[in-house]
């Protein structure tokens, strides 16, 4: 199923979630969703494996991302709508061919999805803003957190530290 697939009808739960929905983060940022038609916009700059992952919930082959052995200090952002995702200062090599980090820019931008494919049960992590796939989160890593949230680099954009990073939200 891809982001722009129809939704099933809300129910009680996303009623009650999206009555308690903060649109802005801790960190000042945008957290409304994006519309649609700015999915599909900004989807139209995407490489046919950047929309497989970000959209169609694919996993890049391992050791082949550009992010993995990144070693700038700066953040990581959702590449289709810019939502700072990680920081390289929570960056880790974890030995799985996958950039690794054990915390997030700010907890609030992503969301933990259950995950039951492939006969495992895992958490997905989505980008909450945009809701595309990023990658999925563990609970083998590092301290302080102990988790070890595995991440696709085509999902991300990399914004040297100072560099602006642009948000694409709808607007207001």
């Amino acid at each position: 199923m891809s982001l722009f697939d129809k939704k099933p009808a809300a129910g009680k739960q996303d009623a009650a979630e999206a009555a308690n929905a903060v649109t802005v983060s801790p960190s000042g940022y945008d957290l409304r969703p994006i519309s649609d038609s700015l999915k599909q916009t900004r989807a139209e700059g995407l490489t046919a494996e950047e929309r497989r992952v970000l959209l169609e919930h694919g996993t890049e082959r391992a050791f082949c991302g550009h992010f993995n052995d990144n070693k700038k200090d700066g953040v990581y952002a959702c590449r289709l709508c810019g939502l700072p995702l990680f920081r390289s200062t929570a960056k880790f090599d974890s030995g799985t061919g996958w950039p690794s980090f054990f915390e997030p820019f700010d907890a609030s931008h992503v969301r933990n999805i259950s995950d039951y494919s492939y006969g495992m049960i895992r958490t997905e992590i989505r980008c909450r803003r945009c809701d595309g796939h990023l990658g999925h989160v563990f609970n083998d890593g590092p301290k302080p957190s102990g988790q070890r949230y595995c991440l696709n680099s085509v999902s991300m954009a990399f914004f040297d530290n100072g560099q602006p990073i642009p948000q694409h939200v709808d607007a207001a």
